[in-house]
């Protein structure tokens, strides 16, 4: 195994606040981390349509989460005293931990296992796949599932359609609903130049969003460059990476501790 260089810089490109704390929470492992967020997360204009979709709530077998953003601002909408009966999905851990700290009864949560390969839409059906044809023998009316998303900076929804296809193919109702709004963070001319060093001195930029990558792109069109290091923690970020044209992606993986490890090991 290498030994780890301790002048291995890694520069964290999640939304906001986000990104400070992975940032901070890498440095406590001792890695030289910095938040350089490459999105931001926007609260809807007008969350009146956000309102009436929690009227569904009490009919859904399950609401399922895109991400922890999605989750807290689906909760803010919250009306004052509904008990939460349907079951809540996360697609990772990060998202599980919004979910509880949010309130939903913890036994009504369904994520991927702790051991999956990858925290996607593919891991958290075959977590819920039995349950789900288990609805079909027990009611002769489909069941409902509400899938919880963000949108981009125009408002269009956003994001995979990999698991309504397969809820629907189960015989399942889809209603999805956008609960915030992604855009790309305004880099100023200091934010430009430190970009331009981090990519010509090699630093690892950690995506785990195609979106910020791509956002990269569009504010530096020189990027990445052939000194450039990416980061990817799902082998479809590192595919986009790739075709962008960064010269050296590595996988690593999505919770925090096996990240660590992982980045501990980059020469």
């Amino acid at each position: 195994m290498a030994v780890f260089d301790q002048r291995v810089r890694v520069l964290v490109t999640r939304p906001g606040e986000q990104a400070r704390q992975w940032a901070q929470a890498l440095t406590d492992q001792g890695i030289d981390a910095h938040p350089f967020p490459l999105m931001e997360i926007l609260p809807l204009a007008d969350p009146s349509a956000l309102q009436r979709v929690w009227q569904t709530v009490p009919m859904q077998a399950a609401v399922m989460f895109v991400s922890a953003n999605a989750v807290h601002h689906f909760m803010a909408q919250r009306p004052v005293g509904m008990v939460l009966h349907a079951q809540a999905w996360a697609t990772g851990p990060g998202t599980e931990r919004a979910l509880q700290r949010e309130g939903w009864p913890p036994a009504l949560i369904r994520s991927p296992r702790g051991d999956a390969a990858h925290f996607d839409s593919e891991s958290l059906w075959s977590r819920v796949a039995d349950e789900v044809r288990a609805w079909s023998t027990a009611s002769a009316k489909p069941a409902q599932v509400l899938i919880v998303r963000g949108a981009d900076a125009a408002g269009r929804m956003a994001g995979r359609d990999w698991l309504a296809q397969r809820l629907q193919q189960s015989g399942v109702q889809v209603c999805e609903c956008v609960a915030y709004r992604r855009a790309a963070a305004c880099l100023d001319q200091q934010a430009r130049t430190r970009a331009l060093q981090a990519l010509a001195e090699g630093d690892w930029w950690l995506f785990s969003s195609t979106e910020a990558a791509q956002n990269l792109i569009e504010a530096l069109p020189q990027a990445p460059g052939h000194a450039a290091r990416a980061l990817a923690t799902h082998p479809r970020i590192a595919q986009r990476l790739l075709s962008q044209g960064w010269p050296r992606v590595q996988l690593v993986p999505a919770e925090l501790q096996a990240q660590a490890a992982s980045i501990k090991c980059l020469t």
